[in-house]
């Protein structure tokens, strides 16, 4: 590829992903992130569990619980604690669905796994080392919306990186694929 276009892309990839400390001729292909789904999944249980602690509000308003004032007060304690209990795990989970990312650069993979919002971790392979690309996709849901596990197998030590819940389509793969096999040949 001319210097020139790989310099431009570079700069381009540094400036929209400023995290990933990127050599000087690398550059990203592809980034990917989990499946839309997922984040309808949050939100939908944060929904079911505010409406949930709502509709308790008011059955213990309206009296139904048979509850002195005191009683009532103190459900009501229990009820908000719950809910801002669920308010922030939606808040967490967000940031975790966020927080996992999948960049495929001209040179290697790097993914970025988050699984609570203090334990995280960074995952980077040569695309030299990747011997197999895969995605696999099982069940009804996975079918119906489009997502499933990504895996990448390397040379060696046979250490497979997958990432799960992913939205990425044939013609994504095919193209992953024939990157690796380009890569492997210029080396």
């Amino acid at each position: 590829m001319d210097e020139g276009l790989v310099k431009i892309r570079h700069d381009r990839s540094v400036k929209d992903f400023p995290f990933l400390n990127l050599a000087d001729d690398e550059y990203v292909e592809y980034a990917f992130k989990r499946a839309k789904i997922c984040l309808f999944l949050i939100y939908a249980g944060v929904l079911a569990g505010m409406i949930a602690i709502l509709v308790a509000f008011f059955l213990i308003s309206m009296g139904a619980a048979g509850l002195d004032s005191m009683g009532q007060n103190f459900m009501y304690i229990i009820l908000t604690t719950l809910l801002v209990v669920v308010v922030i795990t939606g808040i967490f989970a967000t940031m975790v669905y966020r927080g996992n990312k999948l960049f495929i650069t001209n040179k290697r993979v790097i993914q970025k796994v988050m699984i609570s919002p203090v334990a995280s971790s960074t995952n980077m392979v040569d695309l030299t080392s990747v011997e197999d690309v895969s995605y696999s996709q099982s069940g009804l849901m996975q079918m119906m919306f489009h997502y499933g596990t990504f895996r990448l197998s390397t040379v060696g030590d046979e250490t497979t990186y997958t990432f799960k819940y992913s939205d990425i389509s044939g013609d994504d793969l095919k193209m992953i694929s024939k990157l690796v096999t380009s890569v492997k040949k210029q080396d």
